[in-house]
């Protein structure tokens, strides 16, 4: 029998849904349409736009420095990818065992997420160039000092965020397998890597498609770390084209084409991946 409730829900479902559709419409799918369509012209504002075609796409694949942006944001994702995953998995697995102070030390690890990447960035650029003034170096000496350094600043963000998904994943985990695993003879090693780990690929799935997108999308701690110096070698895509847009007069219609190619990008890479991790889920 269905309450009175649920009857005036299911008349007015579309007056309760409304206010959220126009929101989503407006703050997404109409900048999204106009930021397709502007990719196609020559503008310096959304009023004055000129359709030129396939210019701008022409432009920005024939950029090197987009393709070296590219290449360096590859790098940077796969590696960022696999270290925050296996060290904040490292560190849920330690911090589900019982033992005093584990809210403190669970505390602790997500505090860095909580700080504003432009914030980190600046923290860790006067950090990293105190380490490196003993040998006459700073982050900015060449791309790969940058690269490392912002390697190290992503994951020391990211690390406790992910931590806080993995484990309410072993938290959820099923009791009674884990006993019938013991009662097997299974060893800790054997548990972990043929039980928890294969039970775990849900929580693995999620941290994984934040991750890769999330080091694809990275651009205030590029920003604020090295600014993409030195000549651009360390700058990431998202930097790369934020400088096209608004470093030069009259490329914004290019600007705008490499931000749909990097969508694009972004969009394959992720159904990729959520599809490759989620085909290894297995049910409890």
């Amino acid at each position: 029998m269905i309450s009175m409730a649920g009857k005036a829900v299911r008349r007015w479902w579309a007056l309760f849904a409304l206010p959220t559709f126009a929101a989503f419409v407006i703050g997404f799918v109409v900048p999204f349409v106009m930021g397709v369509y502007l990719s196609f012209c020559r503008f310096s504002t959304v009023t004055d736009a000129r359709f030129v075609g396939v210019s701008n796409y022409a432009d920005a694949v024939s950029d090197p420095e987009f393709w070296h942006a590219l290449v360096y944001t590859v790098l940077f994702t796969v590696v960022t990818t696999v270290v925050v995953n296996v060290l904040a998995f490292a560190v849920a697995y330690m911090l589900t065992k019982r033992f005093r102070s584990t809210n403190v030390f669970r505390s602790v690890f997500f505090m860095p997420n909580l700080i504003g990447g432009i914030i980190l960035g600046y923290i860790w650029l006067l950090l990293l160039n105190g380490v490196l003034a003993h040998w006459g170096r700073s982050i900015t000496y060449s791309g790969v000092y940058g690269f490392w350094g912002m390697v190290l600043l992503y994951c020391w963000q990211q690390i406790g965020y992910m931590m806080i998904i993995y484990i309410s994943g072993l938290q959820a985990l099923p009791g009674d397998v884990l006993e019938a695993a013991a009662v097997d003879g299974a060893s800790s090693r054997q548990t972990l890597f043929r039980v928890t780990i294969p039970l775990m690929m849900p929580s693995i799935t999620v941290c994984s498609f934040l991750t890769v997108t999330g080091g694809f999308k990275m651009f205030d701690q590029n920003l604020a770390l090295t600014n993409g110096a030195p000549s651009n070698s360390s700058e990431l895509l998202a930097l790369n084209i934020y400088r096209t847009f608004y470093g030069r007069a009259g490329f914004e219609g290019v600007g705008q084409a490499k931000a749909v190619v990097f969508f694009l990008i972004v969009a394959v890479i992720a159904v990729i991946q959520n599809r490759l991790t989620t085909s290894r889920e297995v049910s409890a």
